[in-house]
């Protein structure tokens, strides 16, 4: 498709592929690397992105939400193993089979659901066990869970593969954190090893997330999960991440207009800016449909020229304005909202600690009306939509 130049978003293949590259580097050779492209790649877009992941990275374990996502990631070429991090219906036990999907067993009674749906057949699967997230998996002691391992193993329709966890905090370097972390971990591992006495085939077994690779590695972990890390963001702001980890998207935008208005004029919904002085404003073709946050309203900035400039006035729903005076600012000009221009840098982490959230929530809520273009090599790679 064509790139129409109003708001899009720019994916550099080659940062994604350090990104990958970096954080392999601060594991061990036992541990495999299972990069999450859920959520669109976290709204990065995966028609280019695992694509990439596998054919230029050599990437063989995918992680993903849903079974519209793994289907997906099938018929965009993906030949590696998939696993489902959430609830598939166990109605649908016949296409994770068909699609040689690995499932996660989010507990007890629906592994005994999944199991009779899958009839004479098996769907294979990773048993979530819950050390402290509350969230899916089996609960209890170690010698609980494990026993909990043994019984699912015996079902006709599952074969299982695996076990995992999911960190809580691993992106918290307190001391009762790191703590909390290691109990998880070593609750796992323990009923792991009481399961596997037992007689279970537990072949893979993981709970390393993308700070856990980072700050708390375990070698007994089979797979690190590689998430918001992949894509140059930290798990939490408070966290420095290795100077060769960096932002792999933009989101860019056009000057539409720019207009000079004397002192008291209202500028956009609810008259929240007011003018005080002659000012230049610029108006920006985006805005909240676009994913762009409205609770950036007269307190985000935006990068135009290799300059900084305030926005003023509430973000609309597909434009806002910015204050451009004593600038060179013009109608056409580029408007780096995510990104870097010159020496200015603007990241998703940094909208998120001026709007209350994360960087995850940021690139994940760009919308799918903004085209993605795919670069790599400094060339177009493809240009596309979600």
């Amino acid at each position: 498709m064509k790139l129409y130049k109003r708001t899009w978003a720019e994916v550099d293949l080659d940062k994604l592929g350090g990104n990958y590259s970096a954080y392999r580097a601060h594991l061990p050779e036992s541990i495999e690397v299972m990069c999450v492209v859920k959520a669109f790649c976290y709204g990065h877009g995966d028609r280019t992105c695992v694509g990439y992941l596998q054919d230029k990275l050599g990437v063989r374990w995918f992680a993903v939400s849903n079974l519209d996502e793994a289907e997906r990631l099938r018929r965009l070429g993906i030949t590696g193993e998939i696993l489902i991090l959430g609830y598939t219906d166990p109605a649908d036990a016949g296409e994770l089979i068909d699609n040689n999907i690995i499932q996660a067993i989010v507990s007890e009674e629906y592994a005994h659901k999944l199991s009779e749906s899958a009839g004479e057949r098996k769907v294979r699967c990773h048993i979530a066990a819950d050390t402290g997230m509350t969230r899916i998996g089996l609960r209890g002691t170690a010698e609980e869970i494990a026993d909990g391992f043994c019984r699912i193993a015996k079902l006709q329709g599952l074969d299982v593969c695996g076990a995992f966890t999911h960190y809580a905090v691993a992106d918290t370097l307190t001391d009762d954190c790191i703590a909390y972390t290691k109990a998880q971990a070593e609750l796992l591992y323990k009923a792991a090893e009481l399961a596997r006495a037992k007689g279970v085939k537990l072949d893979t077994v993981h709970s390393l997330n993308s700070a856990g690779g980072l700050f708390r590695c375990d070698e007994r972990s089979a797979l690190a999960r590689l998430g918001i890390i992949l894509y140059g963001l930290t798990p939490d702001i408070g966290l420095t991440l290795p100077e060769d980890i960096q932002p792999a998207m933009s989101l860019k935008s056009v000057v539409s207009r720019v207009e000079t208005v004397p002192a008291g004029v209202s500028v956009s919904y609810g008259r929240t800016f007011v003018s005080t002085a002659p000012t230049k404003i610029a108006t920006i073709s985006c805005g909240y449909a676009d994913g762009y946050p409205r609770a950036l309203s007269n307190k985000g900035e935006v990068l135009i020229r290799g300059r900084r400039h305030k926005i003023i006035g509430r973000i609309c729903m597909d434009q806002f304005m910015v204050d451009v005076t004593d600038s060179d600012v013009q109608a056409g000009d580029i408007a780096t909202l995510i990104g870097t221009d010159g020496s200015e840098t603007i990241t998703a982490d940094d909208i998120a600690a001026l709007t209350g959230t994360i960087g995850y929530e940021v690139v994940c809520g760009i919308s799918e009306r903004v085209p993605r273009a795919a670069y790599s090599g400094g060339e177009l790679a493809g240009v596309y939509k979600l």
